[in-house]
């Protein structure tokens, strides 16, 4: 045997180490079934229906306009999870809106948001290994997502200084028919237009 060198050792294990080896195993499960029925809830609970549709989740109303549409914009905006900064953007821009237009900010609020909803759209299908841009019509819920989404995309890319300008600002062409998201809404219609011919291939 070389010095310095640990040998292993080859002989076989007595009854007692395999003896030992259960416990150990039979207490580890044990465990584990405990953990398990601690931290599990019933599945009923949770589980996912595999036919219909899941009941719509609706976001709780604003703190301060109490309006459940200025908090799904909050939410739109918000950047990995600040929501303080996210309320203060949207109410500060709220605020802007009041003072320049002398109106009331929620009624140019939702104004704007009209002004700005989609009607139809185009939805890509394939027929027949060929690829068709088919017109269908926005639903109520999608509308109101697309009209948060393209406002709050074109405030952000516009050239005021601050956030709060640029909401405010696009909020108000919005509410006039003017500014970047009312230009997309006219895109997508005269998108749905051009290829209304294919209107037929619709599901």
């Amino acid at each position: 045997m070389t010095a310095g060198r640990a040998v292993l050792s080859t002989a076989p294990r007595g009854r007692k180490h395999r003896e030992r080896q259960k416990v150990v195993s039979r207490r580890r499960n044990t465990s584990s079934k405990a953990r398990l029925k601690a931290c599990c809830v019933p599945s009923s609970e949770f589980d996912m229906p595999r036919k219909g549709t899941v009941e719509r989740r609706e976001p709780i109303a604003d703190p301060v306009y109490n309006n459940t549409v200025v908090q799904k914009m909050i939410n739109c905006l918000m950047y990995k999870g600040k929501q303080s900064v996210a309320q203060r953007i949207v109410y500060d821009a709220l605020d802007v809106i009041g003072k320049k237009s002398n109106d009331d900010p929620i009624k140019v609020f939702k104004k704007a948001l009209e002004n700005v909803k989609p009607a139809l759209e185009v939805k890509s299908r394939r027929v027949g290994g060929a690829n068709y841009q088919v017109p269908v019509e926005v639903n109520r819920n999608r509308q109101t997502s697309l009209s948060l989404r393209w406002i709050i995309g074109y405030a952000r890319s516009r050239g005021e200084k601050s956030m709060v300008e640029r909401l405010s600002a696009e909020l108000l062409d919005a509410a006039n028919n003017r500014g970047g998201a009312i230009k997309k809404r006219d895109d997508t219609h005269r998108m749905a237009e051009a290829n209304k011919a294919f209107a037929h291939y619709r599901w």
